[in-house]
């Protein structure tokens, strides 16, 4: 997603948007093992979030972090999500891959 050129906030949140989908957890698990799947609070907008890792804004990843809105997945949450099969919105910003619960699912 960090491509090495400059483009527009408005382009870039849109690349995001279309690479956006839903997945089952089940099909994530590789990446959980690799330490690599980062939950994204409901409250938040996934793209939003999206574009703050792409861009390396770490100033506000920070903010989000210390108020536990994002954090990478813990095995508690993951086994919920095994359990349940969930699906969530993710998308991939290498190397994270960011998932959502809208379902209402809160951060552990």
């Amino acid at each position: 997603m960090n491509e090495n050129f400059s483009v527009e906030p408005e382009v870039l949140k849109a690349k995001i948007t279309s690479e956006t989908a839903r997945i089952n957890w089940l099909e994530l698990q590789k990446f959980y093992a690799a330490g690599s799947v980062v939950q994204v609070a409901a409250s938040l907008d996934l793209v939003e979030v999206a574009y703050a890792f792409s861009q390396d804004l770490k100033t506000q990843v920070q903010l989000w972090l210390e108020q536990g809105l994002v954090d990478r997945v813990n095995d508690s949450q993951a086994a919920v999500w095994f359990e349940q099969k969930a699906d969530l919105w993710a998308v991939v910003v290498s190397p994270w891959v960011l998932v959502q619960d809208k379902a209402g699912a809160v951060l552990n």
